[in-house]
């Protein structure tokens, strides 16, 4: 398999850790059900709606559970720029943006390197006549 940008060359088969994992244990689990009592965003209605479409979806994200005095300022410092983006696309914006919101677990594979595991939430209630995949495993398997 050939080795993405930045993500270095793919393990060997064969590796063993030689030396501890110093975050062992550190991992993160958040509620995807969870609500966030989220600060407004300064200045919202100089904002274009993509923006503020853009702070809501942060604001109910799960890593939104994490987040600190900073973070909520780190949003509100980038607004700006994610502003100026929807209004007049480029590149160098992007690229800001993009190294931001990674910082704080946008993608799945940002997540994954924070060591941060988002739990699904069960559904609440089954629609009747539909079985869950796990009921319908148990009774193939006894």
């Amino acid at each position: 398999m050939p080795a993405r940008a930045g993500s270095g060359p793919p393990p060997k088969d064969n590796h063993r850790r030689r030396n501890a994992d110093v975050y062992a244990g550190h991992e993160v689990t958040i509620s995807a059900a969870a609500k966030v009592s989220a600060p407004p965003l300064p200045g919202a209605r100089g904002y274009v709606t993509r923006t503020r479409d853009w702070y809501s979806a942060w604001c109910s994200s799960p890593q939104a559970q994490t987040f600190t005095a900073t973070d909520w300022q780190r949003l509100h410092m980038l607004a700006p720029l994610v502003d100026r983006y929807f209004r007049a696309p480029a590149q160098g914006l992007m690229a800001e943006i993009r190294q931001n919101e990674s910082l704080m677990g946008a993608t799945h594979a940002d997540r994954l390197r924070a060591r941060m595991k988002v739990e699904k939430a069960a559904p609440e209630e089954v629609p009747e006549g539909v079985s869950q995949l796990e009921e319908y495993r148990q009774r193939l398997a006894g």
